[in-house]
């Protein structure tokens, strides 16, 4: 019996699963009196939690800066620089010197009164998430330019629960390190990490935020996406995936495609060809089986899909040729 695709119901798992998520966990800022630094550009995702203190964050594509305080923490997914900074009206240092001094003496980094040791004000532990670069679009396209994640929201309590209490456990590992404490800071950034997307789902679907993350809060619009997931291989039919989630054939395309930015069979096709390019990484499979095993009767109707997708053949992709970027990209 030939393998089968081992998509889920939970596209987030699913998509994560595809990205290879590695993560660092390496930086921590103390800072006290007045202070502000600008951070470089980056790849991927940065994220920070707020250990003690407080202070203000200004990232471009943000319209506002942002307060933070002790047990908060966020997520920036745009790659350009930021600020964090005691007071908005300070000239801000570059991050990178005080980072590399840091690093060459075996300690946290330091700026403003805290530069010279003692008792921090603030205290923030932070650093990043990288992705296969073939598939890293999947997500970053669907996340917004920054995810702020309260320690204290009274109006998703369970939510700050969580964050919170990842918070709190960052900051004991960091004041007491014991056995496996790097790792269990990996462990809580991951936490972190999920909960963050998890922010982005319950906020919706919106003309500035669309994707196929957001829309996984809408409830008939999600419920379509895990369907599809559930059943990579099936050969659904719009009509098929409307009746499911009790919409209209018209309705439910042209809801999907708002929320989402692409054809409900366009998204599927997506995503089943970038699960096969990740089968097809495996020598031992061959293309027939996998073309089989995604629900294609032959080669070339595979091979022709696989093309369209991907920007190669299945044989040209395994001896490397570059791959496509995830299309169509949701319009901001």
């Amino acid at each position: 019996m030939r393998d089968r695709p081992t998509s889920t119901a939970d596209p987030l798992s699913d998509v994560l699963d595809l990205l290879r998520v590695e993560r660092a966990v390496s930086a921590v800022l103390e800072a006290g009196g007045a202070w502000a630094v600008r951070f470089p550009p980056y790849a991927h995702v940065k994220f920070s939690a707020v250990l003690r203190g407080s202070c203000w964050l200004v990232a471009d594509g943000v319209a506002e800066p942002v307060r933070l305080h002790a047990g908060d923490a966020y997520l920036l997914a745009d790659g350009a620089p930021y600020v964090l900074a005691s007071d908005l009206g300070l000239e801000p240092v570059e991050a990178g010197p005080i980072f590399e001094r840091a690093r060459a003496e075996g300690r946290a980094a330091r700026v403003g009164d805290q530069a010279c040791g003692g008792h921090p004000d603030l205290v923030i532990s932070g650093g990043g998430f990288s992705f296969d670069a073939r598939n890293a679009a999947l997500l970053l396209d669907a996340l917004p330019p920054l995810v702020v994640m309260r320690g204290d929201d009274p109006a998703a309590p369970r939510a700050a629960a969580v964050v919170r209490a990842a918070v709190e456990l960052l900051a004991a590992e960091r004041a007491q390190p014991s056995l496996g404490s790097g790792l269990m800071q990996e462990r809580l950034a991951d936490v972190l990490f999920l909960q963050a997307l998890r922010v982005v789902v319950a906020s919706g679907a919106s003309p500035a935020q669309r994707g196929w993350l957001s829309a996984l809060g809408d409830p008939q619009i999600g419920a379509a996406l895990r369907l599809m997931h559930g059943e990579i291989a099936r050969r659904w039919t719009v009509a098929e995936l409307a009746a499911a989630v009790g919409m209209s054939r018209s309705s439910f395309a042209e809801r999907f495609r708002r929320l989402v930015g692409a054809a409900p069979l366009d998204y599927l096709l997506q995503w089943r060809m970038r699960t096969a390019a990740r089968a097809l990484e495996d020598p031992a499979r061959t293309v027939s089986s996998v073309a089989y095993a995604w629900g294609y009767t032959s080669d070339s109707a595979f091979s022709n899909a696989f093309k369209r997708v991907m920007g190669s053949a299945p044989a040209h992709y395994r001896r490397g040729d570059t791959l496509k970027g995830w299309r169509p990209r949701p319009d901001r």
